[in-house]
């Protein structure tokens, strides 16, 4: 059964998504990998004139946020392809990730990496 998509003036919801908050150990290390992971410019200081890094999206985007009790709080990233796929784990080791020892389901097509902090990640081919 597919949702009718509401508009904010539909729901009356004046909220939305603004930014998704990492806990990490050294900003500045997480913050180098993060910016190069994602193609994201740095800009220092959030909201308030505090030292709080924040990775702004080159363009405007919206993030869906899925709600899983079995799960634990992590970051998908989606690629279009097994090739793109291939080709952003590597990328991403390079820059400091490393390959969680995890138990794949069947034809999974995801793989799950670690930021240079230990913060889970997927990798998921969207494509076939």
């Amino acid at each position: 059964m597919l949702l009718k998509s509401a508009t904010l003036a539909d729901t009356g919801v004046m909220l939305r998504l603004g930014t998704i908050v990492l806990h990490v150990k050294d900003a500045r290390r997480a913050s180098q990998f993060w910016s190069q992971a994602l193609g994201y410019p740095y800009r220092d200081g959030g909201y308030r004139a505090d030292s709080t890094p924040v990775l702004v999206p080159p363009q405007s985007a919206t993030v869906p946020v899925a709600l899983d009790e079995a799960d634990v709080t992590h970051l998908d990233l989606h690629t279009d392809s097994a090739q793109e796929q291939e080709a952003e784990v590597a990328r991403l080791i390079s820059l400091g990730a490393t390959r969680v020892d995890w138990t794949y389901p069947e034809g999974a097509r995801f793989v799950v990496l670690a930021d240079p902090e230990g913060n889970l990640f997927c990798v998921i081919n969207l494509g076939g």
